[in-house]
């Protein structure tokens, strides 16, 4: 057993240098590939981090700007067709008014006709009369005429 118990001291002793260099191999790699790179990991995770906020802040900006830009043109539409709706009722206005004076000035031609005709009416009866009394005498003057012959 003794003879083992030397060849295990012998391979222990042997593996001491291995076991160093695997200690100071974990050590140097550690320091010189694994920190550089988690820093390298870390800074990527944070720009990428950055870079999603920044994606999502200017998202969200977009999204008001567009909420603030269809406000913008629901206003405009309701002044437009506020607008529209006042020119509407403007030149509703303006023909009714238009139609009121053509109704009154309809009315007044209508007047002036029933008094020229009113007029011309009492003018042929006074010009009935004249000549019916002119005819009457031209007629009892012939059949007077005729009598005395």
């Amino acid at each position: 057993m003794e003879q083992t118990l030397n060849a295990l001291g012998g391979i222990l002793l042997r593996g001491i240098p291995t076991l160093l260099l695997v200690i100071f191999l974990y050590f140097y790699l550690k320091r010189m590939f694994f920190g550089p790179l988690e820093k390298l990991l870390e800074t990527r995770r944070a720009a990428t981090e950055g870079a999603r906020a920044a994606a999502e802040a200017s998202f969200r900006r977009a999204s008001e700007m567009a909420a603030q830009y269809e406000q913008a043109i629901r206003q405009a539409r309701a002044e437009i067709y506020s607008e529209q709706e006042k020119m509407r009722r403007d030149w509703r206005e303006e023909q009714n008014a238009r139609v009121r004076e053509a109704r009154a000035e309809a009315e007044r031609q209508v007047e002036r006709a029933r008094e020229q005709l009113t007029l011309d009416v009492a003018d042929s009866r006074e010009r009935l009369a004249a000549e019916s009394q002119g005819l009457a005498d031209r007629i009892t003057e012939r059949i007077l005429a005729g009598s005395v012959q």
